[in-house]
């Protein structure tokens, strides 16, 4: 899986003040919580911030990066866990990553890319793809860029579940009955299929 790199800078100065402040000066306020524990057995969280600029290398992006977060010259590899943005300048406002580490599990959202020229295509369909991401669980290093379909064989008409996929050293998450794609039939087929009745 490609990894990125982003810059921050430790805060010390928390609170909503604080926060609005960072947010002024361009900047994005984060935690990143995951590996290490208090003494109650509870997360801890480490606050720091990101320029907007360097954030947008990763949020405006279709693709899915592990994260070598350096904060003030400490490293951590990490996943994007949550984005919140301005709901009127659709901005981030806030940002939480997780930590990783390679022996434990990570569940994360990989793209989906559609291999091949459908059966159902070359008869006239429409190939549609219902869910562009899937929830899937594996260690990082055995994550995958894209998960590839191949859809050579997907007829007219027919469609595509979860269930029907299957990739090694990954748990599918998402749920087996969602449809991943289909090949719908246009109206031009339908007008084949009924003249050749």
């Amino acid at each position: 899986m490609q990894e990125i790199t982003i810059n921050g800078k430790l805060r010390t100065d928390l609170g909503k003040k604080a926060s609005r402040e960072l947010r002024r000066a361009d900047e994005v306020p984060c935690v990143v919580y995951g590996v290490e524990k208090a003494e109650n057995g509870q997360p801890v969280a480490k606050s720091f911030s990101v320029t907007q600029k360097e954030l947008a290398k990763l949020i405006y992006t279709p693709n899915v990066y592990i994260v070598n977060l350096n904060i003030d010259g400490e490293e951590v590899k990490a996943i994007l866990q949550d984005l919140q943005c301005d709901f009127v300048s659709d901005r981030p406002v806030h940002v939480d990553f997780y930590q990783i580490t390679e022996e434990k599990p990570i569940a994360i959202e990989i793209p989906v890319k559609l291999n091949g020229l459908a059966e159902g295509v070359k008869a006239g369909g429409k190939l549609a793809l219902n869910v562009r991401k899937l929830k899937v669980k594996a260690p990082y290093k055995s994550l995958p860029d894209i998960l590839n379909i191949d859809v050579t064989n997907l007829g007219l008409g027919k469609s595509m579940k979860v269930a029907a996929l299957s990739y090694e050293g990954l748990e599918i998450l998402t749920s087996k009955e969602v449809v991943v794609c289909a090949v719908r039939m246009t109206r031009a087929a339908r007008a084949a299929a009924a003249e050749s009745k």
